[in-house]
């Protein structure tokens, strides 16, 4: 049977969830956008109360979550500000190469660095001329005598100005596409390492974003994370489990988007009464609330597919892609139901509006989203009815 119930320990994650960011994100969270300052502060408090990390296992001091876990905390964050919901998650990205791939030896030093003394670590697939394209990267790994030596840019690196860690793939060869991918951990105090100014954005703005310059670094055997051909494989189960998440910022960012505009349309008066009375703004609310229960369920049945150690890529991309959407959707009608005042940097709902323009593009556009879902679609799905020539009419 099937059970759409959460656990009482998932009730009381998110309980705390959503508490902390009542308490301590949304209070501070119109401050750091507008002065697009990275709000460590915010992300220490996060690591204090058990909220970092999530993804990583408890043997390495993490809190051993399941995705699923994650998503019902990021949501809640994400409800208060989806910026620094990707601050406070960015970590559990930046490490799941080596949770998935990483050798004891790995794992142990590093996740065990991160949790025990507050160090964060970031990501690093996306070049200034690649994104979505990871097999057309140009960032260059040269083997030497067992090390590697990285030369080359990484770009849109969320936390990359504030890391202590990079998890950075890069390719022995151009040509070879992905069969030359490798993945490595970098520390940033590594000679050769430059971290850039942050990139400044249209939304998301306290969420850091740099670029990652290597010149000459070497990086030793010990922090090869995955050897040629491997880093893209590697790559893609990285983005298989991180991007249900993306669809759970989606859901929180749309979700305080529609609270929002119950309240205001529950106190704004037009023509002699509150508009929540007129049928066209009752209707925006309603597709507001069906598709944002659409979407987490979508994000929650990916999420469960990777806990469970099955194959998510595809419910992954679904998730992202229509919760995505769904976000973007939702702010901009929330803007139109505060009318000029959604404009205005006064009420939040603009700001939500900035932010859910970012999940339509990163960790995979929407785009290639659909491409990943229509290849399925038309090369993989059975059919349940029979061929179209044997039931036509003659």
């Amino acid at each position: 049977m099937i059970d759409f119930s959460l656990t009482e320990d998932q009730l009381a994650l998110q309980k705390k969830a959503r508490e902390f960011a009542i308490r301590e994100v949304l209070p501070v969270a119109r401050k750091y956008d507008e002065a697009e300052e990275f709000p460590i502060d915010v992300i220490k408090a996060a690591y204090n109360e058990g909220l970092l990390n999530l993804g990583i296992p408890k043997k390495y001091g993490g809190a051993g979550c399941g995705l699923l876990e994650s998503c019902i905390v990021v949501e809640e964050i994400s409800s208060a500000c989806p910026g620094i919901a990707t601050s406070v998650f960015d970590n559990n990205l930046g490490a799941e190469p080596i949770v998935i791939g990483g050798n004891e030896e790995q794992k142990e030093r590093v996740l065990t660095d991160i949790t025990k003394n507050f160090k964060l670590i970031a990501f690093a697939t996306s070049e200034p001329t690649m994104g979505s394209d990871v097999a057309g990267m140009k960032c260059r790994a040269v083997e030497d005598g067992g090390d590697y030596i990285l030369n080359g840019a990484k770009f849109w690196i969320t936390n990359g100005g504030y890391a202590d860690y990079v998890t950075i793939f890069a390719t022995v060869d151009p040509e070879k596409k992905h069969k030359g991918i490798a993945a490595f951990i970098v520390p940033t105090d590594t000679e050769g390492v430059k971290l850039g100014k942050h990139i400044p954005k249209l939304g998301q703005r306290s969420s850091n974003t740099v670029s990652v310059v290597l010149k000459d670094v070497r990086i030793g055997k010990e922090n090869v994370l995955a050897k040629p051909g491997r880093g893209f494989v590697l790559g893609m189960q990285t983005f298989a489990h991180t991007r249900p998440a993306i669809g759970a910022f989606a859901v929180g960012c749309a979700r305080s988007a529609m609270e929002y505009s119950i309240d205001y349309a529950q106190k704004r008066e037009v023509f002699g009464r509150t508009i929540d009375h007129y049928q066209a703004i009752q209707f925006k609310i309603a597709e507001m609330y069906k598709d944002i229960e659409a979407a987490r369920l979508l994000t929650y049945k990916a999420a469960w597919e990777a806990d469970q150690g099955k194959d998510n890529n595809l419910s992954s991309s679904i998730a992202k892609a229509f919760a995505s959407d769904v976000a973007m959707k939702v702010t901009t009608e929330a803007v139109q139901i505060f009318g000029g005042y959604g404009y205005l940097r006064t009420y939040p709902v603009e700001k939500l509006f900035r932010d859910a323009k970012l999940y339509q593009i990163y960790e995979g556009t929407s785009e290639v989203q659909r491409i990943i879902i229509s290849k399925f679609v038309m090369n993989q799905y059975k059919h349940a009815m029979p061929k179209l020539g044997k039931v036509r009419k003659n």
